[in-house]
């Protein structure tokens, strides 16, 4: 058994590696299955649309699930789903069951990505909480970046079929490897709780709200952006699909990951910082309150750097932008997911981290990816993505919340 906190971090930080590398994998080679199977911009959006549909309509039921029983079984049960999806992705012959098959990776991702956040919460001190998530999900942009990398490297010489199959295969052999976490003890909601009882309480709760609505926004810019990147680049600089996944990921990789870094430090900080007060309730609502601080300033400086990147004359001019937006946006990463598990009470947090992946894809980039892609279809694809800026910027403004209060 895996009881040692640190192997049970690394073992699901390396499975959140490869959730975003088999996420992002089909933005690397768009291009190519676009001219292979046909596809107009729009339908090239609409596959993004199709795995968050997989992956947000099934979130809940893992929370639910995951509040009342071990959630090992869960987790390991979805990543062979995903791994094996990515996989029979490459095998795809028309768009429809390209479709069928990014669906249910969303599906197998949902339950890794609502119940893995938990399981680190359990298992790290209050202190260091913050550097715990940092460190999970630092993995996003460096998983982002290796499919990049990963999709534009085997594509450029054994085509983009064979991208999903190098993707998708490490996720098998892991799946295993996760029955053997040692989960520890904890208190669990009652099997007869009714679900929307549990919904209500997160709704009523102000910072979890806010900082959900929030997020919609944030996840809106962020899933569009990620998504159409390579082909900004293949479109508007006429930078060769591999140059521009290579670039685009190095850049990814880096300003992500310090960014992401720092976010959990500050995060830390924050709570550091708050537990001056004598009341454990109010320590833990400056803390949320610090944590969407964080979030709201990022978010700020971001925006006009996105913009600055989308109107750049050229592509070196580009990755200068988009390094600053990056730094700035992934300070959000580990604050924002902190007041997701922190806002609610304890036996609700996977129910909480379900509703909150609900919410941030339905009304975030479940629609973004498509609609920029139809944007494409009839304006210039710079033009498209300069509609992006707005959202990030909206998200500042929904963060920043002095007077809200948390459920207990």
């Amino acid at each position: 058994m895996i009881r040692r906190p640190r192997a049970i971090l690394a073992l699901l930080t390396g499975l959140n590696l490869l959730n975003y590398l088999d996420r992002l994998v089909v933005s690397a080679v768009l291009p190519k299955i676009q001219e292979d199977l046909g596809l107009s911009n729009f339908m090239g959006g609409l596959l993004a649309t199709v795995f968050l549909v997989g992956y947000f309509v099934t979130a809940p039921v893992f929370g639910w699930l995951g509040d009342r029983m071990q959630r090992k079984w869960l987790i390991a049960v979805g990543v062979v789903v995903w791994s094996a999806a990515t996989c029979a992705s490459g095998l795809a012959t028309s768009a429809g069951t390209l479709i069928v098959a990014r669906a249910f990776v969303g599906i197998g991702e949902a339950s890794y990505a609502t119940l893995a956040p938990t399981i680190i919460d359990d298992i790290t001190p209050p202190q260091h909480k913050g550097r715990a998530l940092a460190y999970f999900y630092a993995a996003t942009p460096v998983g982002a970046a290796l499919g990049y990398l990963v999709g534009g490297f085997v594509e450029a010489r054994w085509g983009w079929r064979a991208a999903f199959w190098v993707a998708g295969g490490p996720g098998l052999a892991f799946a295993l490897v996760c029955l053997l976490i040692a989960e520890p003890a904890r208190k669990l909601s009652s099997a007869k709780a009714p679900w929307l009882r549990d919904i209500g309480t997160l709704i009523k709760t102000d910072l979890y709200r806010k900082g959900v609505l929030g997020y919609c926004a944030y996840t809106a810019a962020i899933g569009a952006f990620s998504y159409w990147a390579p082909k900004f680049l293949y479109a508007r600089y006429a930078l060769p699909l591999a140059t521009a996944n290579y670039r685009f990921g190095l850049v990814t990789v880096i300003a992500g990951g310090v960014a992401t870094g720092i976010g959990g430090k500050l995060s830390d900080r924050m709570r550091l910082k708050t537990e001056k007060q004598s009341d454990p309730s109010v320590v833990e609502r400056d803390t949320v309150r610090g944590n969407l601080r964080i979030c709201a300033l990022g978010s700020l400086f971001g925006a006009p750097l996105a913009l600055a990147a989308f109107l750049s004359p050229s592509s070196n001019l580009f990755f200068v932008f988009v390094f600053f937006a990056i730094l700035a946006l992934f300070l959000s990463t580990a604050p924002i997911n902190a007041v997701v598990l922190r806002a609610v009470p304890e036996e609700l947090r996977a129910s909480a981290m379900a509703c909150s992946i609900f919410a941030i894809h339905i009304f975030g980039d479940l629609w973004s990816p498509p609609l920029v892609g139809l944007l494409a279809d009839y304006a210039p694809i710079q033009l498209a993505m300069s509609t992006l800026p707005a959202c990030i910027a909206l998200s500042a403004w929904l963060w920043w919340s002095p007077k809200a209060e948390i459920s207990r």
